[in-house]
C-alpha cells in the first residue's frame, strides 16, 4: 500500500512516517524553552521533517515558513501536536497556492493555545499524574519493584496516544476544515476572529502573569490616597499592561532581548528602591 493512502489525502506529501516523526519530535516541545519564544523552536523541530518535505525544491518557501513557526508559541505538550497537524495542513495549502494569506496560521495557533491548554492541563496534570503517583506510591509501599514502571506507564501511555492521533486529527479533520472555509471565502473572517481570540488570550496572560502594583500613597489631612486604587478606577492592572506594552514595543524597534532585560532589572529595582513600585 502507498503510504499516500494512511494520510487519506491522495494529493498529499506527507506519510504515516512524516506522523511518527511528529509525535516522536513533539516529545522535544519544551527543550528548548525560553521567555523570548517559550516552545516555538521546539515546535519547529517537530514539524521540521514534514515541512522540508512539503517545500521541497523551494528553499525560499521553506525558509519563510521556518520563520512563521518561530513566532512565539506556548502550550501543554501533550496535545501540541493537533496544532502541529493544522499548521502542516495550511502549509500544503500555502505551498499548493501562493496566493493564499499567510498569517493564517499563526493567528490559528495562537487561538488554540488557551482552549488545549486547559483541556491538556485539566486531563495530564490534573487527572493522570495523580492518578500515576497514586497508583506507583502504592506499590512502591508494598516494595513492588514495578512501582516506577506503573507510574510511568498510566502517566505516559494516554500521553503517546494523544499525541499520535492528534496530529493526524489535527491533519485531517483541520485541512477539512479550512478547505471548507476557503472555498466559502470565510478564511479571512476566522483569521481574524481567531487574532482576536488571540488577542483576548494574550491580554488575560498580561493579568494573571505579571503583577505590578504602586505601594505609594499621600495623606492629604485626614484622608489617605492609595494611588493604586485611582490606578485601578483607570485600568485594572495598568501598570502591568503598560510593562508589557513597553516590551513589545522595543522588540518591534528591534532592540536586543538582553538589553531588555538589563533595562527592566536596573529599573525596576531603581523604582523599587523607591518603593515606586512593588511585584
Amino acid at each position: 500500500m502507498d503510504e499516500r493512502e494512511v494520510t487519506g489525502k491522495p494529493d498529499s506529501k506527507l506519510t504515516s512516517a512524516d506522523f511518527r516523526s511528529v509525535t516522536l519530535r513533539s516529545l522535544a516541545l519544551m527543550s528548548s524553552f525560553n521567555y523570548e519564544r517559550m516552545q516555538a523552536l521546539g515546535f519547529l523541530y517537530g514539524i521540521g521533517r514534514p515541512l522540508r518535505k512539503i517545500y521541497a525544491g523551494d528553499n525560499e518557501g521553506l525558509r519563510e515558513a521556518m520563520r512563521r513557526h518561530m513566532a512565539a508559541f506556548n502550550m501543554t505538550c501533550a496535545p501540541s501536536t493537533f496544532v502541529m497537524g493544522i499548521a502542516l495542513a495550511m502549509e500544503e495549502m500555502y505551498a499548493a497556492d501562493r496566493s493564499i494569506d499567510r498569517s493564517g496560521v499563526n493567528a490559528i495557533k495562537v487561538s488554540l493555545m488557551g482552549p488545549l491548554s486547559g483541556i491538556g492541563d485539566t486531563f495530564f496534570w490534573g487527572i493522570f499524574r495523580i492518578l500515576a503517583c497514586s497508583l506507583g506510591v502504592s506499590f512502591a509501599a508494598q516494595g513492588n519493584p514495578i512501582a516506577p514502571f506503573i507510574l510511568l506507564l498510566v502517566f505516559n501511555v494516554p500521553n503517546m496516544l494523544v499525541r499520535w492521533f492528534g496530529v493526524q486529527l489535527g491533519y485531517h479533520r483541520g485541512s477539512e476544515l479550512i478547505e471548507r472555509l476557503e472555498r466559502g471565502g470565510q478564511m479571512k473572517l476566522v483569521t481574524h476572529c481567531a487574532g482576536i481570540i488571540g488577542a483576548i488570550s494574550i491580554g488575560t496572560m498580561i493579568a494573571m502573569w505579571v503583577s505590578i502594583t504602586c505601594p505609594l500613597t499621600f495623606a492629604i489631612g485626614d484622608m489617605q490616597i492609595i494611588i493604586q486604587e485611582y490606578l485601578d478606577q483607570i485600568i485594572p492592572k495598568l501598570l502591568p499592561l503598560v510593562a508589557t506594552l513597553s516590551v513589545y514595543g522595543a522588540l518591534k524597534r528591534n532592540i536586543k532581548v538582553p538589553l531588555i532585560i538589563a533595562a527592566l532589572v536596573i529599573l525596576g529595582f531603581g523604582l523599587g528602591v523607591c518603593g515606586a513600585v512593588a511585584m
